[in-house]
Parts: C-alpha cells; structure tokens; sequence
C-alpha cells in the first residue's frame, strides 16, 4: 500500500475511515482510494490524513459512559459524537483536496462504550448526524453482525492486515498498540494460511490512566519521559499478569469493561501497597513494563507460527519508554514502527475500517471467523443513506 496521492483512475474510487479508539485521545481519520486490483490483492493508497484530538471535556465524557451514564446522557452523546465524527471527516475530505461529493462512502467505526461478546457490542457516533452533515452515505455498525454471529467483533482490522499490510515471503505480526492491545499474525502473501488475531490486553489504557490520576495536567506520558525516570515493581506486574484475561485462548476480546478506572485505581493501590517509598514516576513504569509483558506472553502463548518481524503501529508507538520495553520483552524478534514500513502508523486503522466499508459496498465478508470465533463469513455494517 503506497501513501503517494494518486489521480483518478477508471473504476476507482474514494472512501473515508474513521476511528475513535479505547485511548480516547481523538478522531482518526483517513481518505483512501481504491482502484481496482483483486480480492486477494487490492490497490489501495492513503490521499490523506487527518487527527481530530479530543478536548479534555470530551474525553472525559466519552470515559465516563463506562462509569454508569444515564441513558440520557449517552443519547446525546452518541448524537454529538456523530457531529464530531462528521467534522473529521468533512476535514480529512479538505486536506484531500476533495469534495464530499467525490467521497462514495464514510466507514465509521464510532466510539466502543460497551463490548462483552459474544453476547453484545455497543458503539456510539450516531451515523444519521454523520449523514446528514456531510451528504455521504455512512457505513457503520461494524461489530455487531459478528457478534450476533457468536464472534468476538474483535479485532476487525485482520482482514486489512493480511490483505494490505502482509510480507513478501515471511509471516509478520502487525501489532497494534491503542488502548487496548491487538495482535494480527498473518502469512506471506500469496500464501493461503490462517490469520491468528486476537487482542492481546491492555496497549495505552492502564498506562494513560495512570498518567491521568497521578499527573494532573497530563493526558499521557509524553515521549515516556514519567516511565523513564521510573522502575518497575516487578512483584505488581507478576500478579498483574495473574489476571484470568490473559491465560485465555483466543479467539478473545476485551476492553475497557475490564481495565476500566477501577482497575486502574486498585493498580496504583497494588504499587502502593508493594513499595510504600514508590513513586507516581515508578507507578508508571510498572504500567509500562506490565502492558510490554502481556503482549509478549500473548506471543508465546498463542502464536506459533515463524513470525519474521513485529510491525507496532496505534499510540503507544509514539512512547519510546513503552516501544523499548515491548522491544526488550519480544527480544529476539525484530520490532518495527508501521511508519518505517508503510506510512503514519496512526492512520493504521481509520484506513483499515475504509477498506471494510469498501467490502461492505462489494457485499464481501469482512470478519475472519477463525480469528472472531463467528459461525462462518459475515458482511459486516450497516447503511445509513446520504
């Protein structure tokens, strides 16, 4: 996949990604166009991208629709997460130099309040207000039909990582690191072999919300500066690891219904309790080298086959403390920043959930079963007509 501009091609055209992830720390948004190629081989490049960063106030509510919101205020929220949605878009369109006109589909992923499958999955961003501000058609509601289908709805992205983001002649992890971790091990391409994808635990969630309680003023731990003047108590990241999520084989997914803030208050409790001289500075660097070890032990649990290379891509790509530590606990596996293969590893998967809108619009099945744990394919999202 190339991230050069391309012009407009016979039979090509343009879709619009949107993400908003489990961090909560803002809006992907990706224009992707398409033109051609095959289903195993699709032609597809990113003309533009666009990050929408959530005010404090906004985060906080989208956090906080875990803790018990009523339903009156997750209604609201949900419509006025679609407008925000919208303004991304109509954003990432501009920086394209195109027009919404020009622009066939939004794929919106929305904002994940609630995920316990297989039995449900709930995300917001209301997809009339995305239409109706933009004069788009919007496909959304990703998760849900493989849910209903008995998977997982997670991770979705496995298709686009063994389509679009593979290695010539060797296997290769594409792990991504939002607030929550996941995984996608795919074959070489042109190889017809199993995807294992699964999510391996938390990636920024403990790490931000650690930073959030104990460093006012911060959102996150900025260029891993807190960690690095940390040390980690390695008897809390031992019993951390001790939580049932992780000796679970996939398929499997989790999020912030399990490492929610209360999980993050009873981990700084259990630092506390461990070191009574630790620092908020060794709090989170335990935070660090707890979410580098759940991946790594996701690894040698689960993943068996004779992976080349590691590609990070998601936010905690963007933390040296945390990329050092994943480096160190994947050793000897050579680690790789998605932006040093492809292109802006944030765009990673608002470009993913364009391309499952592009299979939504081919009636194409998007979920790999054997990863989500559904009873077969599944077109998966719903249309919400210009």
């Amino acid at each position: 996949m190339s991230d050069a501009r391309a012009g407009n091609g016979t039979g090509s055209e343009v879709l619009v990604g949107l993400m908003s992830g489990t961090s909560a720390d803002g809006i992907s948004a990706a224009a992707v166009r398409f033109d051609g190629g095959s289903a195993a081989s699709p032609n597809a490049t990113l003309l533009a991208y666009h990050e929408q960063p959530y005010a404090s106030a906004q985060r906080d509510r989208l956090l906080r629709a875990l803790d018990g919101a009523s339903l009156a205020k997750l209604a609201r929220l949900d419509f006025e997460l679609g407008a925000w949605l919208a303004d991304a878009a109509l954003a990432v369109i501009g920086v394209a130099g195109l027009v919404p006109r020009g622009v066939r589909a939004i794929a919106s992923h929305g904002h994940t309040i609630w995920h316990e499958a297989p039995l449900a999955t709930w995300q917001i961003g209301q997809s009339a207000v995305v239409a109706e501000r933009t004069g788009i058609d919007v496909i959304s509601d990703f998760r849900v039909r493989d849910v209903a289908a008995g998977g997982q709805g997670a991770p979705l992205v496995a298709i686009a990582d063994r389509l679009l983001f593979g290695a010539d002649g060797a296997w290769r992890a594409l792990q991504n690191v939002g607030g929550i971790a996941n995984v996608s091990v795919v074959p070489p391409r042109g190889i017809d072999a199993p995807v294992v994808a699964f999510d391996t635990g938390p990636g920024v969630a403990i790490i931000d919300g650690v930073v959030r309680a104990l460093a006012p003023g911060l959102a996150y731990d900025v260029d891993g500066a807190l960690a690095r003047r940390g040390t980690a108590i390695e008897s809390v990241v031992a019993d951390s690891l001790s939580e049932a999520y992780f000796a679970s084989p996939p398929p499997k997914s989790t999020g912030r219904e399990l490492f929610n803030r209360a999980y993050i208050a009873r981990f700084i409790e259990r630092c506390r309790a461990a070191s009574a001289r630790a620092t908020s500075e060794d709090v989170v660097a335990t935070a660090v080298a707890f979410t580098a070890r759940s991946i790594a032990d996701a690894y040698r649990r689960f993943i068996t086959a004779p992976i080349a290379d590691v590609v990070v891509s998601g936010g905690g790509a963007r933390n040296p403390a945390l990329v050092d530590a994943l480096t160190a606990a994947l050793a000897p596996l050579p680690v790789r920043m998605f932006d040093s293969v492809f292109f802006n590893g944030d765009a990673k998967e608002a470009v993913a959930f364009a391309f499952l809108g592009r299979l939504f619009l081919e009636r194409r099945a998007a979920n790999v079963a054997a990863a989500t744990g559904a009873r077969g394919p599944r077109v998966l999202g719903k249309l919400t007509p210009a």
